[in-house]
């Protein structure tokens, strides 16, 4: 089965800190989730993220189609990355990269996932439209942050 990449960046007009403390903070998915997949987080925030923490949330990645995903979290530096991985979701195989670094005027933020789809050679008939909702829904991620935090001005040189 294949394994796909998406990446994405965003540049955010907060602290390291502030950054650190909004993204690892999983309740804050449903904000950065488009309505329409009908996020909901079902269990494993209670604490702040940590190595080996789980976290289970239903979605609704298809009309009429509801599933669970529980996501792992495998690794975290402290204000540098962390790292989930699908146990149980709706791809064959997820690996997500959050890495957050300061710069002038901000925080960068940066997305790294590999994916595999489900229902072997089946699946990559659907792996044009799986690409078209990350690219949809990391649009939407970028849109509800820039309201949500104001959007990065490059700082004057």
């Amino acid at each position: 089965m294949r394994l796909y990449q998406y990446s994405a960046q965003q540049k955010l007009p907060i602290t390291l800190d502030q950054a650190w403390e909004f993204l690892t903070d999983a309740n804050n998915l449903k904000l950065l989730t488009p309505p329409e997949l009908e996020m909901k987080v079902q269990y494993g925030t209670e604490r702040g993220m940590y190595p080996g923490q789980l976290i289970e949330y239903s979605v609704k990645p298809l009309p009429l189609y509801r599933t669970s995903w529980v996501t792992h979290i495998t690794q975290v530096k402290e204000k540098e990355y962390f790292v989930d991985e699908q146990m149980y979701g709706p791809y064959a195989t997820w690996h997500h990269k959050h890495f957050i670094s300061a710069i002038p005027g901000g925080t960068l933020m940066e997305d790294l996932i590999h994916y595999r789809l489900p229902f072997g050679a089946l699946g990559k008939i659907g792996a044009p439209f799986v690409k078209k909702q990350l690219v949809e829904i990391f649009r939407f991620r970028e849109s509800a942050l820039n309201k949500h935090f104001g959007e990065f001005k490059e700082p004057n040189s």
